[in-house]
């Protein structure tokens, strides 16, 4: 699912402009962004969970060479869904 389809699915829902969902749903995922870069969780309730997890320095190795590589520390944002979702995705 594109942005765009969830402004036509909320349009055919709400009946708001279009232009005024696209602004709500801009918004909405600023929020979540802002809050990730200042490397805050996000919760969502019924929805889940965005941490911002740091990964450490550790040895990687390529898989076609066998050559051992050193993989720097990077922060990556994780998701983690909440029970409610679990409980809904497997029936």
């Amino acid at each position: 699912m594109t942005k765009a389809d969830m402004v036509e699915n909320i349009h055919s829902k709400l009946g708001l402009t279009k232009k005024d969902i696209a602004k709500v749903v801009d918004e909405v995922f600023d929020m979540i962004k802002t809050d990730i870069l200042k490397a805050e969780n996000v919760k969502i309730s019924g929805f889940g969970n965005f941490e911002v997890k740091t990964r450490g320095r550790r040895i990687g190795r390529n898989p076609k060479t066998g050559e051992e590589t050193v993989i720097e520390p990077r922060t990556v944002v994780v998701f983690r869904p909440s029970q409610i979702f679990k409980d809904e995705v497997n029936g």
